[in-house]
């Protein structure tokens, strides 16, 4: 249970608590890496309502079937105290981590429509990783009967309201809520999150669901992306870093792997084609710096007296609050570089397109890899985080489409 301020909620409580006080509609599926709150989230919400509410979840050594899920369904619809009602939901039934059990899309299918035809009032709620619930059956059984609220890493601003945290601390410890209370001790805190944060985030999210050749080249592949956040690299350097036997494909495939899970990401070069954005080397981002500071083993002291590190650990932050805003759906993020000039983030959503870049120093007044982005692609805008431009806490505060100018 992560653990927070009584009294906070993320934005995302009141769009579930919206959805659950309207007539069932849509399974609701709370998606999001491991660790970002969502069981507390649904519990929060659920703990307000006045009807029943049924919790399980599969997040456990014990294998468990299908029949698992039509034990928790039936248990829930014996609570449902006016079936034939289609109005307000009767009771709630919470299944956590479903993606785990073998064929629960189908399951789950069956038992949803029959209650879709019996016009019985219970409301279903799924908690587990986007990518994994969707490649999994929720986008095939189950098209067109859920709804999803994605949630993503802590922002700066979160935790800031939740526990005060200044922004270096933020920068160094990054958005793990539940690690929030040993920051003040560096060894245990960096024990909790490699152990349970990291490892389990590995086994658990990735191995454990996703055939995996080569499981230590995929550990090596994030302990390499933690290291080099921030900077642009090819699968061939990459293979050369990890020196194993795979190849370019493997590699990319891993990293989407890592992506999915929430940890670590390849973001693509910004072409304006698709063809040529895919084939491009990615620019090594984590999803939060907590990844990146607790496998370099130095203290938050020793982070801000080292500049070049200090400095990435900056452009880290910028990207994972970009990175984090796409996966909540909000845009698609992107580098750009030609030659010697080149543009930290690119940020695209619908057609506004939003070229930025970072400084964790004083900047200087011209930047040529801007001029040149905005003379071959027209941008919608650019900005300047850091240095003579916005202040680097007032950019990590407000939320990124208040910067990108969508909706």
């Amino acid at each position: 249970m992560v653990s927070t301020k009584p009294e906070f909620q993320r934005e995302a409580a009141r769009t579930l608590a919206t959805r659950l006080a309207e007539p069932r509609r849509f399974i609701q599926v709370v998606a999001g890496p491991r660790q970002v709150g969502k069981t507390t989230l649904v519990r929060q919400v659920t703990g307000a309502l006045s009807v029943p509410v049924r919790s399980a979840s599969a997040d456990e050594p014990t294998l468990k079937g299908p029949d698992w899920i039509a034990q928790q369904w039936e248990a829930a619809r014996l609570a449902v105290e006016s079936p034939g009602e289609a109005g307000a939901p009767g009771a709630v039934l919470v299944l956590d981590e479903i993606q785990k059990i073998p064929g629960w899309s189908d399951t789950v299918k069956r038992l949803w429509d029959e209650d879709t035809h019996a016009r019985r009032p219970l409301a279903v709620v799924l908690l587990g990783s986007a990518p994994l619930l969707i490649a999994q059956g929720l986008a095939d059984s189950l098209a067109g009967r859920f709804e999803t609220i994605p949630l993503a890493h802590w922002s700066f601003a979160e935790m800031h309201a939740a526990f005060g945290w200044s922004l270096d601390e933020y920068l160094f410890h990054g958005g793990y809520p539940g690690a929030a209370p040993l920051m003040g001790e560096r060894a245990r805190w960096a024990r909790y999150v490699a152990d349970s944060l990291i490892e389990t985030s590995i086994a658990r999210d990735v191995l454990l669901l996703t055939r995996v050749d080569k499981p230590a080249l995929l550990r090596r592949l994030f302990e390499l992306a933690c290291r080099y956040s921030g900077q642009i690299l090819s699968y061939t350097k990459m293979l050369g870093q990890l020196q194993d036997a795979g190849n370019t494909v493997t590699l990319a495939h891993y990293l989407d792997l890592l992506a999915g899970a929430g940890m670590v990401c390849g973001l693509p070069k910004y072409a304006g084609d698709v063809a040529r954005t895919r084939g491009s080397s990615p620019k090594l981002q984590v999803y939060n710096t907590a990844l990146m500071t607790v496998t370099s083993g130095i203290t938050l002291t020793e982070a801000r007296a080292d500049r070049e590190f200090w400095g990435r650990l900056v452009e880290s932050a910028v990207g994972a609050h970009l990175a984090n805003a796409a996966l909540r759906g909000e845009c698609t993020v992107h580098y750009w570089r030609e030659r010697n000039r080149e543009v930290d983030f690119v940020v695209q959503a619908g057609r506004t397109l939003t070229a930025i870049e970072v400084k964790s120093g004083r900047a200087p007044q011209a930047h040529a890899g801007t001029a040149a982005f905005r003379d071959a692609f027209a941008p919608t805008r650019t900005l300047l985080v850091g240095g003579d431009g916005i202040a680097l806490e007032e950019f990590l505060t407000k939320p990124v489409t208040h910067w990108i100018g969508a909706m």
